[in-house]
């Protein structure tokens, strides 16, 4: 165990990407970020914040990735997020995803239209997707 506060808890993955690697984890169960209530949301990042400032410290970590995975590639039901301490040249480039790129500017605009048409106003909960 890593962190224990009334909202959250936080303790090393069983098989991290790194030693040091964290979870923190709500202690209401949700399955899906869209389910999260706002006023866990800033605790829950604020979690993470002071676990990658601590891996800095304890751990000599010189960055961080933070993961949070929502239903695909999420092995376990429940909302999670990683803390991974990171070092230049520790070999995790290109691990997590493949990029790309759009057409051109009207395809990017396309999507960012149809984003927009369905966001939730600033507080507003979101689809559970």
């Amino acid at each position: 165990m890593v962190l224990d506060e009334p909202d959250l808890v936080g303790f090393q993955d069983a098989r991290p990407v790194f030693p040091g690697h964290t979870l923190i984890v709500p202690r209401t169960h949700w399955v899906t970020i869209g389910e999260v209530p706002p006023e866990i949301l800033g605790p829950l990042m604020d979690a993470g914040r002071r676990v990658a400032a601590a891996q800095r410290d304890a751990l000599g970590a010189e960055g961080t990735f933070f993961g949070l995975n929502d239903v695909v590639s999420q092995s376990v039901p429940h909302v999670h997020l990683h803390v991974v301490p990171r070092r230049r040249r520790d070999g995790l480039r290109g691990f997590f995803w493949p990029r790309g790129r759009y057409a051109d500017d009207d395809e990017a605009a396309a999507v960012a239209a149809r984003i927009r048409t369905v966001l939730p106003r600033n507080g507003a909960q979101g689809s559970s997707r």
